[in-house]
């Protein structure tokens, strides 16, 4: 592929993303831009790329500018990779480790934690979380109840509720995936 070659826009997840946060309907959308519901909704599902004057009427119908549909649009295509620790030197698997496994600032978090982990605290987010034990044991308690994790289960935690963890042995490998907190996915915004 030629480096020189110019990507075409491609802004539907954000354009979806702006006009469900305004809870306009493509109809609404339609009448305010002046673009047609069937060329909208190809350039939400990434079927059609608009040129920049249709983008900004887009923009402008969704109360925001072409600049900010194309930041949200490429902060919503990033692609990370984050490699297991190989380097000389890195503590011994009988330690107990945790490391992120989403780099940077993103709508979704997650982290692994190796060994025998005991958090102490109890936990509360703020949205969903899912807990997967990929090796040895843990248990939760979750809203005054105790469960126990073997090999390949996992737990869902809806946003509210009251949990605290351990992990029940050095061989034990869970991980934590979330949606971060800075986003606001609540139950109540879903309705």
């Amino acid at each position: 592929m030629d480096t020189d070659e110019k990507e075409p826009l491609r802004v539907g997840a954000a354009v979806r993303r702006r006009r469900r946060t305004l809870g306009l309907t493509l109809a609404k959308v339609s009448a305010r831009s002046g673009l047609s519901v069937p060329f909208l909704s190809q350039i939400e599902n990434e079927r059609a790329r608009p040129s920049v004057r249709s983008l900004q009427r887009v923009a402008d119908a969704l109360e925001t500018t072409a600049v900010e549909l194309l930041a949200a649009s490429d902060a919503a295509r990033t692609v990370d990779v984050v490699r297991a620790a190989t380097a000389p030197g890195s503590p011994p698997q009988s330690e107990p480790q945790t490391r992120p496994l989403v780099a940077g600032h993103h709508q979704l978090r997650a982290t692994e934690f190796t060994g025998e982990q005991e958090t102490g605290c109890e936990f509360k987010h703020r949205n969903d979380e899912l807990m997967y034990v990929a090796d040895g044991a843990a248990e939760v308690e979750a809203e005054g109840r105790v469960y126990r994790l073997e090999r390949g289960d996992s737990m869902f935690l809806s946003g509210g509720v009251r949990h605290r963890w351990r992990a029940t042995g050095t061989d034990t490998r869970i991980v934590v995936v979330g949606v971060a907190d800075h986003v606001d996915a609540t139950a109540e915004q879903r309705r």
